[in-house]
C-alpha cells in the first residue's frame, strides 16, 4: 500500500491534475498508479510529463530510452520502474528477454546501445561523476552531442520516478520483476 493516496480515479485527483490525466489515458489506454500518486501535485505531474514528453520528441529512438529507463531502475532499485519498463521494452519497444536482461545489467547486446546504456548507468551509480574519457567514448560510438545529454536527461527523468516510487511505496499495476539483487 502506497505511503500517500492514489486517486483511485481521475475525478479522485486535484482538478488541476485531471486534464493532464485524461492525456495519459488517452495515450496509454490506462493511469498507471505512478500518474496517479504524482496527480497529487498538479506542478510535479506538468512537470514530470512536460519533461516526458519533450524527451519524447528527442533524437534517441524509443528503444534506447527504454533500455537506459531499465538499467536505470535496476541502478536504483526500483521496483515499480523495473516492472513498468520491462514491459514497455518488451510490449512497445519490442526488446528481447535477452536485451532486458542486458540493460538490466548495464549494457545492451546491441554494441552502439552498450555504450548508451553503460553510460547511463555509469551516471545512475556515480551520481553524475563520469570522466570526461567515459563522455568521449560513448560518442565515438557514434552518439551525438545532443543524444549524450538527452541520455543524462534521461537518468534524471528516469531517477526522478524511481524516487517517487521508492519514498512512496507506489503500488505496482504491471507484471512484477524480481531484482537481480534477489
Amino acid at each position: 500500500m502506497s505511503r500517500i493516496s492514489t486517486p483511485a480515479t481521475t475525478e479522485d485527483a486535484p482538478e488541476a491534475s485531471r486534464a493532464l490525466l485524461g492525456a495519459v489515458q488517452k495515450q496509454l489506454g490506462s493511469v498507471p498508479n505512478l500518474f496517479r500518486i504524482v496527480s497529487n501535485s498538479p506542478a510535479a505531474l506538468e512537470g514530470y510529463l512536460g519533461l516526458q514528453g519533450a524527451l519524447g520528441q528527442g533524437k534517441l529512438d524509443p528503444a534506447t530510452r527504454e533500455r537506459i529507463a531499465l538499467a536505470v531502475a535496476e541502478t536504483n532499485g526500483c521496483g515499480y520502474c523495473l516492472a513498468a519498463h520491462a514491459y514497455l521494452g518488451k510490449n512497445l519497444a519490442r526488446l528481447s528477454d535477452a536485451e532486458i536482461s542486458a540493460n538490466r545489467n548495464g549494457g545492451s547486446t546491441d554494441a552502439k546501445a552498450d555504450a548508451a546504456v553503460g553510460f547511463a548507468a555509469e551516471i545512475a551509480r556515480n551520481r553524475g561523476q563520469v570522466t570526461a574519457d567515459r563522455v568521449e567514448t560513448v560518442k565515438a560510438a557514434g552518439y551525438s552531442d545532443a543524444e549524450v545529454v538527452e541520455m543524462i536527461a534521461h537518468v534524471a527523468l528516469n531517477t526522478l520516478t524511481n524516487y517517487v516510487n521508492e519514498v512512496l511505496g507506489t503500488e505496482i499495476d504491471f507484471p512484477q520483476v524480481d531484482s537481480l539483487a534477489a
